[in-house]
């Protein structure tokens, strides 16, 4: 297998690249994150994964090892191929991928293309075991004010983290998730995620 190749990019299409080894022109097959990284006539690395089929070799190439890693665990997924994993490195970073997959946050997944309910119902079963949240986001929660004593602190992590999923940092998740969740307890006995997440869209929207 070809673990990584190292050469010139000599030309740049919307879902590949040619990278030129001594002489040979390598058609590397990469995401959207790792494609911004490239410049016609600039030197670059890329980790590799060359996907062997009956009519077809096709190079698939990752600017750093945590695209390479993600790309490898989603192919591990029984009816996710190559072309799948890469589309979904093109739409959503890994550190909110293993986020969203923390949280079950299966909604969010069907945002991707090629991504239907059950693909992402099978993903969160397949790899929440596997790949966890990235440090950043598990320091973040960590660290942040979320109460714990006599609160079910993991429904509101795993609001927070659904949330963070979409793009909010954690210094105003926190306090948003503890003002709803503070809210329906008085009115409701039992809080769901599904509520929480709901309640703190609402409450962004009106800031």
């Amino acid at each position: 297998m070809i673990g990584y190749v190292k050469g010139i990019v000599t030309h740049l299409f919307t879902d590949c690249c040619f990278v030129e080894v001594q002489g040979i022109g390598y058609r590397v097959f990469i995401p959207h994150s790792t494609r911004q990284k490239l410049a016609v006539g600039g030197t670059v690395t890329l980790f590799t994964y060359l996907n062997v089929r009956e009519d077809a070799l096709t190079l698939y190439g990752f600017s750093t090892p945590e695209e390479y890693d993600l790309f490898l665990s989603l192919i591990s997924v029984s009816g996710i191929g190559p072309k799948v994993a890469a589309g979904v490195l093109s739409a959503i970073t890994p550190q909110n991928f293993r986020a969203a997959v923390s949280a079950n946050n299966a909604a969010l997944l069907t945002k991707i293309p090629g991504v239907g309910k059950k693909t992402a119902e099978r993903i969160i079963l397949e790899l929440k075991d596997k790949i966890g949240i990235s440090a950043e986001i598990d320091a973040g929660i960590a660290g942040s004010q979320l109460p714990d004593a006599g609160l079910p602190g993991s429904i509101m992590q795993e609001a927070a983290l659904a949330l963070a999923a979409l793009g909010y940092n954690q210094a105003e998740i926190a306090p948003v998730i503890k003002k709803v969740y503070e809210h329906e307890q008085k009115i409701h006995t039992d809080v769901s995620v599904e509520q929480l997440i709901k309640l703190a869209l609402k409450e962004f929207g009106r800031r």
